[in-house]
This record gives structure tokens, C-alpha cells and sequence, in this order.
């Protein structure tokens, strides 16, 4: 009955409807935009990988700051 999700004849019905219904005019700059949009979104990606990793010399916490005792003992 159904082997494989998609064959290549279902592929086709595909690719011809969405002719059918944005025109040949209309799929390049989709597709063009479509290009676009993904690289935009995978620089972006790159972008926030390398912001999250702290450099080597803020992973150091910083001293503990020395309190003052009073005269008497307390603090």
C-alpha cells in the first residue's frame, strides 16, 4: 500500500500546484527571498553560538572583599 512517504510522482503534483497558484513569475523571487531569509537566520545562529561562550579571564570569580570587625568583636 504506501511504501515511501513521497515518490516522485507526488513530488510533481506538487511542484505543478504551487505553479498553479503563485504563477511562474512569483516563485524566483520567492525562492530568492526564501535564500535570503535562511542565510539571515544562520548567521544570526553563528552569531549567538559565539556570544554565549565567556571569554577566558571573566571565568575567574573575584576575590572575597574583607569585611571590617568592630573594636568590640562584633561584626
Amino acid at each position: 500500500m504506501l511504501r515511501n512517504g513521497l515518490e516522485p510522482w507526488h513530488l510533481l503534483i506538487v511542484a505543478v500546484m504551487f505553479i498553479l497558484l503563485f504563477g511562474a513569475k512569483k516563485l524566483p523571487d520567492t525562492a530568492r527571498s526564501l535564500g535570503k531569509s535562511l542565510r539571515i537566520l544562520k548567521s544570526e545562529a553563528k552569531a549567538m553560538k559565539t556570544d554565549d561562550t565567556p571569554p577566558a579571564s571573566s571565568a575567574q570569580p573575584a576575590p572575597p572583599v574583607p569585611t571590617r570587625e568592630q573594636p568590640d568583636g562584633s561584626p
